[in-house]
């Protein structure tokens, strides 16, 4: 946990335009409704550099705000090696962002984060990775949101099995 006691969720993509912020929306609106928001910290950033400091894909932005998400105000930012050390979950949403994630770990950190896929918290998934809408259709983007929603619920469970969120 942080210094302040919040706990640090950091949502992992490519690029930080699709997959990452629409998780990071989902979570930010399930804690916000379970009035836990205090207790978090949450971001999300890629394993790339390609779009930093671009708002998400507007196709994320348009299927998200159909649910009620906000993401127009998220910007991309790249992976650091600080955030190893500053958020307790490290969660990619494919196996390559897992791999990439795994590699990268800094040597020596006081505390290691749990690092996973998203989806590993959802039970009785056959295939745990996130897919990447970029190049598909409206369906695809509304596939991430379905994906994401359950991931972040399962991810909440899993930390309120861990430490008491109220």
């Amino acid at each position: 946990m942080a210094e302040d006691g919040r706990i640090g969720v950091l949502f992992v993509c490519t690029g930080n335009i699709c997959r990452s912020p629409t998780a990071q929306g989902q979570f930010e609106k399930l804690i916000a409704e379970r009035r836990i928001a205090h207790r978090f910290r949450v971001d999300s950033a890629g394993t790339e550099d390609y779009h930093i400091g671009a708002a998400p894909d507007s196709r994320s932005i348009k299927a998200a705000q159909a649910r009620g998400i906000a993401l127009a105000h998220l910007r991309a930012r790249q992976l650091s090696r600080n955030d190893y050390a500053d958020f307790d979950f490290l969660l990619a949403m494919d196996s390559g962002h897992l791999r990439h994630l795994q590699r990268q770990m800094p040597a020596g950190l006081s505390a290691q984060p749990t690092i996973a896929r998203l989806l590993d918290f959802v039970p009785g998934l056959e295939d745990h990775d996130v897919p990447d809408p970029y190049y598909g259709g409206p369906k695809d983007f509304e596939r991430v949101l379905d994906l994401t929603e359950s991931g972040c619920e399962g991810l909440l469970a899993a930390i309120g099995r861990r430490v008491r969120l109220a």
